[in-house]
């Protein structure tokens, strides 16, 4: 955001105090609309850009004959443009190691923004507990005072806000937790930063939406079939395990995969066919079956994880896989993961050169395959899932209430949709589907792995309290539909 400021400042229009004053105007606007019956305002400013938008704020209500007061931490440098909102400003200033917050009044957090990078202390600290004690609501300049902006980690102690008003862009505080529950409804204000700087800055940081990637959904042609549609294969486990991998099975066939093949050892071959119908069902209890079956149906992405086993099998089969001449994409989820933490360098090592490796894990099992990224020492869930998957050669899925995407060559989505209806056994199976079935279809592994994310916590919220895993591949042709309109039904929009 300071590259940001400065390239806006340098092509104009509006100097660095005529954006503090924009800010302000915005941060204004929210308080009127949003706090109309508040007794006033108590606007807590630090030495910072931050505080000069506080004391923007507190000048613009003041004009309108709003109650304010303010409260700061220290004053800002001589010559900045903080400085100069003070010396405009006509609120007495008062100190903050006085500050009693007052029954009936909005708390106004102007005291550090996305900018922290160290807990809070002496009396900003102090000044946060008095809030938090008063029950008073509160809105945050930017993020609530505590919450770093770069991975939404507290601190230290930290603000709550009822809501955040911050500038241009969000920022990964904002939607990584805790710092999304902690920032309260995110209001994204323009302030005249214009969208061409951009260009230079070249983010590659992205909040998950399905402008991301609603351009590269798979739209079925007039004369498709089914293996233009794409073929996914999935590795069961054995006959007491078979139900995850089927799950997956369910997903990839529900994502529009044309065609999806269950491999089954044989022990299982059973009880999979007892509840299959248009999955279609293999044999296979070698790695020379799973390269037979490669070699003779060309999948263009496979499964392997839910269910399987933590053994030396499932890592076997994952390096086969992966070494395959013309082999498919791999979607490795589960016990695939588990079973290869053993040896991560080897998969990574074999992943460079393969069709694709796309790897879904949770916390507990990203810090099995890449043990020296936990988060004690690397805070940043954002930072952990990329340092992944540049060091895996494939696409990373971290899951989580915020789960991070992230791609080798830097590109990493934060996705906001999420919802604890998805904390359920085997929903992560549908997901490690979905994924596969949309990369059948021909959609980069990136992008195909943020509309499954997507689309599966979508799917979820629709369904609402009860969900079970078994119930979301149904929901799935709901969310497509909607996304695609009339094309998903092959016509033209």
């Amino acid at each position: 955001m300071g590259e940001a400021d400065r390239l806006a400042i340098a092509s104009g229009p509006f100097d660095g105090y005529r954006l503090m004053r924009n800010a302000g105007a915005a941060i204004v606007a929210e308080l009127l609309a949003r706090c109309a019956e508040a007794e006033g305002f108590d606007i807590l400013c630090g030495p910072g850009n931050n505080g000069g938008d506080g004391y923007i704020v507190a000048s613009l209500l003041a004009e309108r004959g709003v109650a304010v007061r303010v409260w700061a931490l220290a004053a800002p440098k001589k010559g900045t443009d903080a400085a100069r909102a003070v010396a405009g400003c006509p609120v007495p200033v008062m100190p903050l190691h006085s500050f009693a917050p007052s029954r009936g009044t909005v708390v106004v957090d102007a005291l550090f923004g996305a900018g922290l990078s160290k807990p809070l202390e002496g009396e900003a600290l102090a000044a946060v507990e008095r809030v938090r004690a008063s029950n008073c609501p509160v809105v945050a300049v930017d993020l609530p005072s505590g919450i770093s902006g770069d991975s939404g980690q507290m601190l230290g102690d930290a603000l709550s806000a009822n809501f955040t008003v911050t500038f241009f862009r969000l920022k990964p505080g904002h939607l990584l937790e805790p710092g999304r529950s902690r920032c309260g409804e995110v209001v994204v204000a323009d302030i005249g930063i214009p969208e061409n700087v951009l260009v230079e800055l070249a983010p590659k940081t992205f909040r998950n939406a399905p402008l991301l990637w609603h351009r590269l959904l798979p739209r079925p042609a007039a004369d498709t079939h089914k293996y233009r549609r794409g073929h996914v294969g999935v590795m069961s486990g054995g006959p007491s395990a078979t139900g995850a991998a089927r799950l997956s099975a369910m997903g990839a066939a529900r994502a529009g995969a044309g065609a999806v093949t269950l491999l089954s050892p044989s022990s299982a071959v059973l009880v999979n066919a007892a509840h299959l119908t248009s999955i279609m069902l293999r044999r296979a209890d070698s790695v020379d079956d799973l390269a037979d079956f490669v070699k003779e149906r060309r999948p263009a992405a496979f499964v392997l994880g839910p269910g399987a086993g933590v053994n030396h099998h499932t890592s076997t089969h994952a390096l086969e896989l992966l070494a395959l001449k013309e082999g498919p994409a791999l979607v490795l989820d589960a016990d695939g993961i588990t079973a290869c933490a053993a040896a991560p360098d080897t998969l990574f090592a074999v992943a460079a050169g393969s069709a694709g490796l796309l790897l879904t894990p949770h916390e507990a099992e990203f810090a099995r395959l890449f043990p020296d990224l936990h988060a004690g020492d690397h805070p940043s869930k954002l930072e952990r899932a990329r340092r992944a998957a540049t060091r895996s050669h494939g696409v990373v899925v971290l899951k989580g209430p915020d789960t991070v995407i992230a791609a080798p060559d830097g590109r990493a989505a934060i996705n906001a949709n999420g919802t604890p209806l998805l904390a359920t056994a085997g929903s992560g199976d549908v997901l490690a589907g979905l994924i596969a079935g949309l990369v059948a279809q021909g959609m980069p592994l990136f992008e195909a792995a943020c509309a499954a994310v997507w689309i599966h916590a979508e799917a979820a919220s629709r369904f609402g309290p009860g969900l079970m895993a078994e119930d979301l591949p149904g929901l799935v042709p709901g969310v497509m539909r909607d996304l695609l309109g009339d094309e998903a039904a092959g016509r033209p929009e």
